[in-house]
Parts: structure tokens; sequence; C-alpha cells
């Protein structure tokens, strides 16, 4: 077993297939607008997603909950909505804290990736709304490479993906994807190079959303494909090096 902060922690396989935040997350509907408690839960899932909080580390319910002004019953009872998600972690008379993906997790959600990722542009009519935010997240990440801003980088590059999930014009899946986001997220902040991590796929990006503008979806699909094998590859090379 390796301490959260030094490298990975195994954890029981979890099937991404059947993750429970598929029937905890569905979407409201307009006359039931998300509680308090789903917000809150909602913030902190971003957070993760943005990089602002890592694996492993510990969450302190008066930080927490003073920075999201709510109460701290309100804010314990969003730690158990993550915690069903497997984005947190509760220990008697520790606390809560943030999960460290395992390696098993971090392939099935690869796989999870090319799945709804590749078949969402295949399907996808190349002047579908979402390709606008697409374009505003490469532009993101272009201004932030500039600025050696590789958090930022990192936070647009998961904004480029939610878009094209979002080409399927499925809140499920959009949800889905958010708390693959989440743990893809705490995988890459446990790796000490940022820049070799995300400054790749940049470009690779706007590759990317040139062939489907164009519309050559299939194209766009078996780029997107290879662009995600590699970096499953990269997150997986760099993972074992940290468990040596």
């Amino acid at each position: 077993m390796i301490q959260a902060n030094r490298g990975i922690v195994e954890q029981p396989h979890r099937n991404l297939h059947h993750l429970p935040t598929m029937s905890s997350k569905t979407p409201s509907s307009p006359a039931s607008p998300p509680s308090l408690t789903d917000t809150v839960a909602e913030k902190i899932r971003q957070q993760l997603i943005d990089g602002q909080l890592r694996a492993g580390q510990r969450l302190s319910e008066a930080v927490l909950s003073e920075q999201l002004e709510v109460s701290r019953n309100t804010l314990r009872e969003a730690f158990r909505i993550l915690t069903k998600e497997g984005l947190l972690v509760h220990e008697p008379n520790k606390g809560v804290s943030v999960s460290v993906p395992s390696i098993a997790a971090i392939i099935d959600i690869y796989r999870v990736r090319r799945l709804v990722e590749c078949q969402a542009l295949t399907q996808a009519w190349p002047r579908h709304p979402a390709h606008k935010r697409m374009q505003q997240a490469m532009d993101r990440a272009q201004a932030a490479r500039e600025a050696s801003d590789w958090l930022g980088v990192g936070s647009a590059n998961m904004d480029f993906h939610a878009a094209i999930v979002a080409l399927a014009d499925s809140e499920r899946l959009s949800a889905l994807f958010s708390d693959i986001a989440a743990e893809l997220r705490l995988a890459f902040g446990m790796l000490d190079d940022p820049e070799y991590l995300h400054s790749p796929y940049v470009d690779q990006n706007a590759q990317l959303l040139t062939l489907f503008e164009s519309g050559q979806t299939a194209a766009a699909a078996k780029t997107l494909e290879d662009y995600l094998i590699h970096s499953e590859r990269t997150v997986l090379a760099v993972y074992a090096r940290r468990i040596e």
C-alpha cells in the first residue's frame, strides 16, 4: 500500500458502467430545481475537475463551509453524495479526504471515454451548438499555454472534452462525464509534470476540431481514439514510475 501523497492507492475496482451517480444525478425537471445539497456537491465536484483539490487531500469542514457559505450539516450531506460517487473517502475518526484513483479505475475511465466521446463525434452534426464550446475551450487552453498556466490548460482540456460529450445531446452522459472528469483530474494532479501531460493536447484538440467542423467526423473520431490511447499510456506510465 502506498501513501496517498507518494503514489497510488489500489482500491476495489469500480465498474463505471454502473456508477450510482447515473440515478443520483439524473437532471431535475425545470419544476424541480437542484437542492442546496446537490448544488454544494456540484461546486465541490467542479473544484475537483478544475484541479483545486488534489488526491489524498483532507477536507476541512470549517474551511469549506465558510468558503461555500453553507452550514456544516449541508456540507456533510454533500460529502455523502460525493462519497457514494467515489470522489471522496470518509474514514472514522479521521474525517473526509479526496479519493486516490486506482490504476484499474484509470483504465476503466479511458475505456468509457473512448466509447462515449468517439461515438459522440462520429454521429454529431458538425454545426451542433456544442462545437462553439469546443472552440471556446480550445481558445482558453491556448491562452493558458502562452501564460504557462498548466493548471488552466488542464481545466480547459476538461471543458473541451465535456463539450464533445455534449454533442450527444444526453444530459445523463454529460452527468456521467462530470464524474469521470473529476476522478481523472485527480489522477492528473498526482503527476509531477503537468506541462508534459497537457501541452501536446492543445494542438491535437485544434486538429480534432478542424476535422470535425469540416465534416470529417469519422476521421475526427479516429484521431480522438488514438489521442485517448496515447493519453492513457502516458498517465499509466507515470503512475507506474511512482509506485516503483
